[in-house]
C-alpha cells in the first residue's frame, strides 16, 4: 500500500510511559537519553530477575489488565483531546491494540472490540461514530493514516486521534519472550525490554497557527515481511524496504532528502539484523552519517503505541529544532510481520 493523496499534519498528541505521566515528561526524558528501565522479580522462575522499564502507578490501578489499558489510554486521549483543541464528537479515534496473537489478558474477559465503549464512559466523551479500535501492533499505527486521511475528508471528523496502547510488562508476556532468548538478560545483550505504555498523535488536514509540536506526513507505505520475529529465520529486510520505497512515491521529499530516521527497534538481534540489511538497500545516497532515534533505548518495548511516538519525536524535534535535517523517516515493526514506514518533514509555513 503507498503513499497519501495530499499531506496530513500532526497537531499534537498524548503520551503515558516509564519516562514521563505526559507527553512533555516522556520527549524530554528521550531527548536526554536517560533510562526508565528497573528490576523485577519474577514469580517464574521463582525469585528471578527481569529488566523491565514500568509506568510508576498506584496499585489500585492495575487491579486487572483491562483496568490498567484503560487508565494509559484514557490519559492518553485526553491530553490529546485537550491539545487539539477539538471536540470529541468531531474526533474520530483510531486505537490500536496488542496484537491478536498474543491473546493479551487485557481483553481474556472483555474483547478488544468492546474497549472503546468502557473508554468513552471513563473519560465522559462519545468519539465520532467511525472511531475502532484496531489490530496490528506498532507498525498498524502508521500504516492507519491512509485510514486517518480518508477519514480528515469526511464530513463531521475535524481531526483524528491516532495511536496504541500495550504492556510486554506482564508474566504471559515476559513467559514467552524469556522462552524465546528475546528478553535483555546477562547472558544476551541483544535482547528487548518489556515496556508499557499509551501513545496517541492528533491529525489534521492543514497545520495548526496555535499548537507547537507538529510535522508533515507526505506518505505511507505498508508490507509484510514473511520472516517475521516469530518465524525461524532471520528478515532480511525486503518488507521494510518495501515499506519505504512506497512511502517516498508521491510529491513529496526524496530519499536523497531524508536526514534521520525515527524507528521503534527495540535492541533484538532480530531487528538490528533487519535494519543493517534492509537500510543499506534503501538508502542509497551517500551520508557522512544517518542519525536514528531509538525512543527503546529510554522506555524499553512499549508495543502498539511505538508506531505513534516515532511521529510524535519527529513534530517535537522539527518544532524545538534539535532535529538532524528537515526531512525524516518514521519506521515501524510488528511482531507479526507488518512493516509500515511514513516520510515527514517540518512544516513549512507560507
Amino acid at each position: 500500500m503507498a503513499g497519501l493523496r495530499a499531506p496530513i499534519y500532526v497537531t499534537g498528541g498524548g503520551a503515558v510511559t516509564p519516562a514521563g505521566l505526559n507527553t512533555r515528561q516522556t520527549l524530554a526524558a528521550i531527548r536526554a537519553s536517560l533510562s526508565a528501565f528497573e528490576q523485577r522479580t519474577l514469580a517464574d522462575p521463582l525469585g528471578e530477575e527481569q529488566t523491565v522499564s514500568r509506568i510508576p502507578s498506584h496499585y489500585s490501578l492495575r487491579h486487572t489488565e483491562n483496568i490498567w489499558f484503560t487508565s494509559m489510554a484514557t490519559r492518553a486521549v485526553a491530553e490529546a483531546l485537550e491539545a487539539g483543541g477539538v471536540a470529541a464528537s468531531t474526533s474520530a479515534l483510531l486505537l490500536v491494540a496488542p496484537e491478536a496473537f498474543r491473546e493479551h489478558a487485557a481483553f481474556a474477559e472483555t474483547p478488544a472490540a468492546e474497549f472503546l465503549t468502557g473508554l468513552q464512559d471513563t473519560l465522559g466523551e462519545t468519539f465520532h461514530p467511525t472511531s475502532r479500535i484496531v489490530d496490528g501492533g506498532a507498525a498498524a499505527c502508521i500504516g492507519l493514516l491512509d485510514r486517518a486521511a480518508k477519514l480528515l475528508a469526511t464530513p463531521g471528523v475535524e481531526q483524528v486521534l491516532l495511536g496504541g496502547v500495550d504492556s510486554l510488562v506482564n508474566d504471559k508476556d515476559i513467559a514467552r519472550l524469556r522462552a524465546a532468548n528475546r528478553l535483555k538478560a546477562e547472558d544476551n545483550a541483544q535482547g528487548l525490554v518489556p515496556g508499557e505504555g499509551a501513545v496517541v498523535v492528533c491529525l489534521r488536514r492543514a497545520p495548526s497557527r496555535d499548537v507547537q509540536a507538529q510535522c508533515t506526513i507526505h506518505g505511507v507505505g505498508v508490507a509484510l515481511e514473511e520472516n517475521s520475529v516469530l518465524a525461524e529465520n532471520y528478515s532480511q529486510g525486503r518488507a521494510l524496504v518495501a515499506a519505504c520505497r512506497a512511502a517516498i512515491e508521491g510529491k513529496g521529499p526524496t530519499e536523497s532528502d531524508i536526514k534521520f530516521i525515527i524507528s521503534n527497534d527495540n535492541g533484538e538481534r532480530y531487528s538490528a539484523w533487519e535494519g543493517l540489511i534492509g537500510r543499506s538497500r534503501f538508502y542509497r545516497t551517500r551520508r557522512e552519517t544517518l542519525p536514528m532515534a531509538y525512543p527503546a533505548m529510554t522506555i524499553g518495548d512499549i508495543g502498539a503505541g511505538a508506531g505513534a511516538l516515532t511521529l510524535l519525536i519527529a513534530a517535537d524535534s522539527f518544532t524545538k529544532g534539535y532535529a538532524p535535517g528537515r526531512v525524516a523517516m518514521c519506521e515501524a515493526t510488528s511482531e507479526a510481520g507488518m512493516r509500515a514506514a511514513a516520510l515527514v518533514s517540518e512544516v513549512v509555513r507560507a
